[in-house]
């Protein structure tokens, strides 16, 4: 699976309000796509996660393409902007069949869960603290095969 990594320069660079309009505008290759829609939609919760300083873990955007992990740059490292990476996306990540997941503080999991939900279908949020799955796309194209050895009938003579 291709992953694409995405570093934000944010707070205090930027506001949470400014930093998820810089993030909408590569993922969503038109302003007016319905992608871009429903990514302005949860504009509120999304800029208040940043503002709390969620994006440490990675906002995780699949389906359509590469999987894209983003973070956020916070404090001096966003000052500095010395790892940030902005640069846009050969293609739509909002395009098709898409998800997003946002990480969330577990203590915020809730509320948040109970806002996009009514915002959104495919934006969730998670568990900020949790480990990300690498197998979490949910794409019906993508098969996992698993390969199972007998080493008993491999060593038979």
């Amino acid at each position: 699976m291709t992953v694409l990594t995405r570093k934000f320069v944010s707070v205090p660079v930027r506001s949470g309000r400014e930093t998820w309009s810089a993030i909408c505008g590569i993922l969503a290759a038109n302003d007016s796509s319905a992608g871009a829609r429903e990514l302005l939609s949860v504009a509120g919760v999304a800029s208040s996660l940043i503002a709390r300083e969620a994006m440490t873990s990675p906002i995780v955007i699949y389906g359509s393409g590469p999987r894209v992990r983003i973070y956020c740059l916070y404090h001096a490292d966003a000052v500095d902007g010395d790892d940030a990476n902005e640069s846009g996306l050969i293609f739509d990540a909002t395009e098709g069949d898409w998800k997003m997941s946002l990480p969330c503080p577990v203590d915020d999991l809730n509320w948040v869960q109970a806002e996009l939900a009514g915002k959104s279908r495919r934006i969730t949020a998670r568990d900020a603290e949790a480990k990300l799955e690498e197998d979490d796309s949910g794409t019906d194209s993508a098969q996992t095969f698993v390969l199972k050895l007998d080493r008993e009938a491999f060593f038979r003579p």
